[in-house]
């Protein structure tokens, strides 16, 4: 079977996008066609300034919703980053192999050290080695695809760039993958600022629903929701941004088309109300099964723990022969 890996980063409160963009096909597709692994990259979390009981609170609550999004343990490998010393073991080999000039070509470093430095805070060595960091998570696990927003496409170039390098350099040691683009149910927006991305991380919570939002406070989030000039309901990205949010959302929710469902609705107020109304029921079911798991955390603590020693099982060899490979004496 193929071999993929995915993970989420614990920055930040689990959100529709998310779920949406990631969860729910891994949940519905992912898992049942191919050897899967699903991580909460926590070591990620690490690259800013963070509070540790918080990156504690959100890994934990991130495998939680993977779980209650329906991530199947006996079919899928689910498993916390920290918890397999081959992560961070081949980062260091990889960097050795990867070069400062492309790790400093990488736009999200570029962004978020710009982003630190605006705000007085120092840029941590990290948020410039992470994308090695990454490249470690996949190689480890012979991954042949690894399923990515575009934002993430050139970190995975970079991960095939230093698997080809490493493999020329010190025989074949690593699969050489490629990201993959399955398609989005919904581009989803924040609903305040419907030209920016539905973000986890954002200071404020106004424009994003989050999937342990209770019903509601999703509800006055959507109806709250910035709208556009005039009064015609019509799906136009550029020109009515936060009409067509919400008509992706719908149309997500509900297994419709965008278009066809902006001829539905001759108001504003009517498409908000009945988007609301799917994002309440879509999320119900991931909610309530988040109330169980957060009820038994020693049911999750015991998928994580067999995820991790499975997902050590796959790794070691790999990343031992790797380490043989460049020069490193057995143990």
């Amino acid at each position: 079977m193929t071999r993929i890996f995915s993970g989420i980063k614990p920055t930040g409160h689990l959100t529709l996008g998310n779920y949406l963009g990631a969860l729910r096909r891994w949940a519905e597709v992912d898992q049942h066609q191919a050897d899967s692994l699903f991580s909460v990259v926590d070591l990620h979390a690490l690259t800013v300034e963070h509070d540790p009981a918080r990156v504690r609170r959100l890994s934990r609550q991130a495998a939680s919703l993977m779980l209650a999004a329906g991530l199947d343990p006996e079919l899928c490998t689910v498993f916390v980053q920290s918890h397999v010393d081959e992560h961070a073991r081949l980062s260091y080999l990889l960097e050795c192999t990867a070069t400062d000039s492309e790790l400093r070509r990488m736009i999200q470093y570029k962004e978020k050290g710009t982003q630190a430095r605006a705000t007085g805070q120092s840029v941590r060595l990290s948020l410039l080695t992470y994308p090695v960091l990454m490249a470690a998570d996949i190689l480890a696990y012979g991954t042949d695809e690894v399923p990515v927003g575009e934002d993430q496409t050139q970190h995975v170039e970079l991960t095939r760039d230093l698997a080809v390098r490493f493999n020329q350099r010190y025989g074949h040691t690593f699969t050489v993958p490629k990201a993959t683009h399955p398609p989005v149910a919904a581009r989803v927006m924040d609903l305040q600022d419907p030209t920016s991305k539905m973000g986890k991380s954002h200071e404020s919570g106004a424009g994003i629903v989050y999937l342990l939002d209770d019903a509601d406070v999703v509800r006055k989030k959507i109806m709250r929701a910035v709208t556009d000039s005039g009064r015609e309901v019509e799906f136009d990205r550029e020109g009515k941004p936060g009409i067509a949010n919400l008509l992706e959302m719908l149309a997500a929710c509900e297994g419709g088309n965008p278009i066809d469902l902006a001829g539905v609705y001759e108001s504003y107020g009517a498409l908000k109300k009945d988007t609301a109304e799917a994002v309440v029921e879509l999320l119900m079911p991931v909610r309530e099964r988040h109330a169980e798991l957060a009820a038994d955390p020693g049911h999750v603590d015991e998928v994580l723990r067999k995820g991790a020693e499975r997902a050590r099982g796959m790794a070691r060899p790999r990343v031992d022969a790797a380490y043989r490979a460049i020069g490193l004496l057995p143990r």
